[in-house]
């Protein structure tokens, strides 16, 4: 059984049209996860193995970061009075974006280079590089001082730990 990110390679970058699909169905299968774009850079990652995602996108960039149950995708609409199709096309993400769990970005729309979409956030229109984006389509300048979520430098298990001890203690002493 091979890895998820073995399977997300094969699945985005194969020249093989059967390599590609058979990659496709134990994402889906092993992560119940699909992933689809037209561009994808290799720096891309899936925090949590991409667990419950469906991502098909026009691009995602350099630096990227999806964790999971994020949905990305298309919002198009038949407008039967013009018989037309509106609102084609998938979303692009800039560079080193971040997607936090849940969150759900549809539409042909942009999420600007160093933005990040909060937890549950649910983004239909444009956001503008160095946001924060949370709840529907609210946006707000992100703190150049402050990297929510996700660093390169992630703290150790230990540190972790500790911390989580501590939120137990604080529990312990309100009971």
């Amino acid at each position: 059984m091979d890895d998820f990110k073995t399977l997300f390679k094969r699945n985005s970058f194969s020249q093989d049209k059967d390599v590609r699909r058979q990659a496709a169905e134990q994402l889906q299968l092993q992560y119940n996860c699909e992933i689809n774009g037209l561009q994808i850079d290799e720096s891309v990652l899936f925090a949590h193995n991409g667990k419950g995602c469906t991502v098909v996108a026009s691009k995602l960039s350099e630096g990227d970061v999806i964790f999971q149950n994020v949905t990305i995708g298309a919002n198009q609409t038949y407008n039967k009075a013009t018989q037309k199709w509106e609102h084609l096309g998938n979303p692009v993400l800039g560079k080193n974006v971040i997607v936090a769990d849940g969150a759900k970005i549809v539409g042909p729309i942009i999420i600007g280079d160093n933005t990040v979409v909060g937890m549950g956030a649910i983004v239909t229109k444009d956001v503008p590089a160095n946001s924060i984006v949370y709840g529907v389509n609210k946006i707000k300048p992100r703190d150049p001082d402050h990297v929510p979520v996700f660093f390169k430098d992630m703290p150790e298990s230990d540190e972790i730990i500790a911390a989580c001890n501590q939120v137990i203690n604080r529990y312990k002493n309100e009971q």
